[in-house]
């Protein structure tokens, strides 16, 4: 008598099924609609083929497309797979190597056959069709185990070079798994070499719902030393709409670019000679001064104390703190030098190294600086908390092929303070900057999610200090009223820092972009590696707290991600140049001129445009400047001491009073912060 295997669903109920079973036929006894509507399963937490046979008793959920994220992770994957046949299909001779699931689509990295050149933008619509043509033919994806032996033969008698050299360092005692694309070993199957999961069938990919869109060159396992392969981006998802909506974004993201924008409104560039830092223009600097102003405020009311750190500290500092054993390799570290005797006096003297020099570092980050300033007199608990602020540049030795216009520098500025309090203090010290980083973010109008990055493998400090130090965030942003689905609550295993579990703000921009950008974390572990204390009510000496937080980020980061929120379109309290105050008319320009002092007396960034040009191109040019208000000015303006205004982004012109065009235009300037 054949045994049964009783299958545990989600709504508690049970399935009993025979001996090899699959997660199909349990769907297809629930119903014919599910059966269709399965893709994939969850057996005992393990996401598995459909297809796969059960092993004994399980637990199991079927995955279908209302499962989003499960759903696009097969289909990206599927859609790797097969693009990797499809070029081979067409360019015999192509060797594969990987090709996985990304964030938004998928990719795969192949060498192209000896005898043409490497694969190009022009190759992408074949591509693209032989893909189609896959997909329509509902091929069966059909997983076998096989034998490490077997997989090395198969990859050298096929030509895979690549293939081969990774088969060969795959561990004897791990199951080996390749999925067929048709029925295995039949005319037109293929073969790859892959963990899996996938779906039944290519037929279950929506041939709508892909889109080839660059290459690129990659070295074979990321090494410059390998042979250079080409590598296939495309963008995959469930249909055709989804796709659609994506590229959508994607043009929408391209005129929103902050580096384009950057140069169309004159506020910054980027250039060799200082890889990695920001020139800012002076329109650019404005945009720094006026969120630095702002940020100042916040701090000021929130108790913070302003300070100024050194850029070069000893790097036995960063050894006793830790950063030197765990971010070394992102650090600038020089040695202490010292000038040569200019002996023949034709020219500054060299700098040499003398034999034991110190080492100093560039610092990557101000906390280690900020423990130091604590550390100056004896601190009492009823001083705490002590809140220190620092507008600190740091400098961090990022890839050269990492830095991305402000969103990722070498040398950045961060709006970083560090609070030391007691055991005691932590929660509503974390509560109170809940509050505050909501308040900023909601006067720059953004939406925000707020997730628990908890402690990673490689850590420093006590298991009992990382549950107490997890436990104090959570209820701080419980008290705080986030932790709910409105804030988007989300707890992150794995991704704290190696001193600190984090609180980290996410914020939505006008496209439905995230970007990670405010953090607060509570840490034990540099107070006691730099030996920081207080006396305590009891005379003796305790550590404090130390909570790392920043609200921007960083001010160059942030910029960035305000310049592409907005469009360039800033509010009119951050644009650099508020008005403009254009005459139609050179006979008016004296006229212009009173609008103009009068706007600069009220502490209005104002600029005038005199030139004998039309007034249509005037509002051309301005409009993509990017300026808040155009103030236009004629000879009946003049005579009735009024002016056409122009708003940014609105078709139609108001005329008004000059007292009422500056009470209008005084309040758009005014920062948030500073509304009645």
């Amino acid at each position: 008598m054949t045994e049964l295997l009783k299958i545990s669903l989600p709504d508690g109920t049970t399935r009993e099924m025979p001996e090899g079973s699959t997660p199909a036929d349990v769907a297809a006894a629930i119903g014919p609609g599910l059966a269709k509507a399965a893709l994939a399963a969850r057996v005992n937490g393990e996401v598995r083929d459909i297809g796969r046979p059960f092993e004994g008793d399980a637990k199991l959920e079927l995955i279908t497309s209302r499962d989003e994220a499960d759903a696009l992770e097969l289909a990206r994957h599927d859609f790797a797979h097969v693009l990797a046949e499809a070029v081979q299909a067409l360019y015999p001779g192509t060797q594969i190597t990987f090709g996985p699931a990304t964030d938004d689509g998928f990719y795969y990295d192949v060498m192209a056959p000896a005898d043409r050149e490497p694969f190009s933008m022009d190759d992408l619509p074949a591509i693209e069709e032989k893909m189609r043509e896959i997909i329509a033919a509902d091929k069966p994806l059909v997983r076998e185990v096989w034998s490490r032996a077997d997989l090395i033969a198969k990859w050298e008698a096929d030509g895979e070079a690549f293939k081969a050299e990774w088969a060969k360092e795959l561990p004897e005692n791990e199951e080996l798994t390749v999925y067929w694309s048709g029925e295995p070993r039949s005319d037109g199957a293929w073969l790859d070499m892959c963990r899996g999961p996938h779906l039944a069938s290519t037929g279950k990919l929506d041939p709508a719902a892909f889109k080839l869109m660059r290459v690129a060159g990659a070295y074979w396992r990321g090494d410059q030393r390998n042979a250079q392969l080409t590598r296939i981006y495309g963008t995959g998802w469930l249909n055709k709409k989804q796709l659609k909506q994506h590229l959508h974004r994607l043009e929408e993201a391209a005129k929103r670019d902050h580096r384009k924008l950057g140069r169309e409104m004159d506020l910054f560039h980027l250039q060799e000679e200082a890889h990695g830092s920001v020139f800012w223009h002076p329109k650019g600097y404005r945009i720094w001064r006026e969120l630095e102003a702002y940020m100042r405020r916040k701090m000021d009311g929130g108790g913070y104390r302003e300070i100024k750190t050194p850029q070069l500290m000893d790097i036995r500092q960063w050894e006793q703190s830790g950063h030197w054993g765990k971010y070394a390799e992102n650090m600038f570290a020089v040695p202490d030098m010292v000038p040569e005797v200019d002996e023949d006096g034709d020219g500054p003297a060299k700098p040499a190294v003398e034999k034991d020099a110190d080492w100093m570092a560039i610092k990557p980050m101000n906390c280690p600086a900020h423990v130091l300033v604590f550390k100056q007199g004896i601190t009492s608990y009823r001083d705490l908390p002590i809140r220190l602020g620092e507008m600190g540049c740091c400098h961090r030795n990022e890839p050269h092929g990492a830095l991305h216009g402000l969103m990722r520098v070498r040398q950045f500025t961060q709006d970083d303070a560090h609070i030391f309090c007691t055991e005691d203090q932590v929660v509503e010290e974390v509560r109170k900057f809940c509050k505050l980083a909501a308040d900023v973010y909601e006067d720059f109008g953004f939406k925000f999610s707020i997730k628990l990055a908890l402690r990673p493998e490689k850590r420093l400090g006590t298991d009992a200090d990382w549950d107490k130090a997890e436990q104090e965030l959570r209820d701080a942003v419980k008290d705080a009223g986030m932790m709910n689905e409105e804030f988007g609550w989300e707890e992150l295993p794995g991704e704290g820092a190696f001193y600190a579990p984090k609180l980290e703000w996410h914020l939505t921009d006008a496209i439905g972009r995230t970007w990670q950008v405010g953090t607060i974390q509570g840490d034990r572990v540099l107070p006691d590696r730099l030996d920081a204390t207080y006396i305590g009510e009891d005379g003796g000496k305790h550590r404090p707290v130390m909570l790392h937080r920043a609200i921007f980020g960083s001010y160059e980061r942030f910029i960035g991600i305000l310049i592409e929120h907005y469009a360039g379109r800033l509010p009119a309290w951050l644009a650099p140049v508020q008005a403009v105050v254009a005459p139609i008319v050179s006979d008016v320009d004296g006229y212009a001129t009173k609008v103009m002092a009068k706007l600069e007396a009220a502490g209005i960034r104002v600029e005038g445009d005199l030139r004998n040009e039309k007034i249509n191109y005037k509002v051309r040019e301005h409009s993509l400047a990017k300026v808040p208000y155009l103030f236009v000015v004629g000879k009946r303006e003049e005579e009735e001491g009024t002016i056409a205004l122009r708003t940014l982004g609105e078709k139609d012109q108001q005329v008004l009073s000059l007292d009422d065009a500056l009470a209008l235009i005084t309040k758009a300037a005014t920062p948030p912060d500073l509304r009645a």
